[in-house]
């Protein structure tokens, strides 16, 4: 009788432990990560996109070199970027990863901002179908960003809140606070319009 007391104990404070949030930290990371991979995806299938983009703005405005070689230039740094294990937990190599992937997007800008000076180029179903991928993948981007930003929300909370925190100080030590996404500088700043 004793034993079965004993193992009745026993799954009684193991049942006790699985509803007490012993298992968040490691189930919020896990979220995190596949939320991070969710965002390389999509920063992956921009850059991917972003050749042929060239090829074709290259046919119709091989003028415009200097527009071209920056977007060529801000995917090679960005897709070149060697990113450490840590890039979650370590601010500086985050903000780095941020900010490259920042000036793909005004490269980008400035590229089809470009194709209002080109008419045949607006025409180009290719390039029309490229921008509609593209289009389609800043909004992917943001959907994995906002979904990124609130597992790491969920992750840091748990660390920093009871229980969440005595189980990180006697368990997971070693998982750090994650980083997240900040709006890029001078997104504050209202625009300015001029008419001529």
């Amino acid at each position: 009788m004793k034993i079965f007391q004993r193992w009745m104990l026993c799954a009684a404070l193991f049942l006790s432990l699985t509803g007490c949030g012993i298992n968040n930290i490691p189930t919020f990371d896990e979220n995190v990560t596949a939320a991070w991979s969710n965002v390389e995806n999509q920063f992956q299938r921009r850059a991917d996109l972003i050749p042929n983009l060239v090829e074709v703005v290259k046919g119709y405005a091989a003028q415009e070199k200097e527009v071209l070689i920056g977007v060529v230039e801000a995917r090679n740094k960005a897709t070149q970027m060697q990113l450490p294990e840590d890039l979650l937990s370590n601010p500086e190599a985050f903000a780095a990863f941020q900010a490259n992937q920042g000036e793909i997007t005004k490269a980008l800008s400035k590229l089809f901002a470009l194709s209002e000076a080109y008419p045949d180029l607006k025409a180009n179903q290719n390039f029309l179908e490229l921008q509609a991928q593209l289009e389609g993948t800043e909004n992917r981007i943001a959907v994995a960003r906002r979904d990124y930003i609130g597992a790491v929300r969920q992750y840091n909370t748990e660390l920093r809140t009871i229980p969440g925190r005595w189980w990180h100080s006697l368990m997971y030590s070693d998982m750090q606070k994650r980083e997240s996404f900040s709006a890029e500088e001078g997104s504050d700043e209202t625009p300015t319009i001029k008419f001529n």
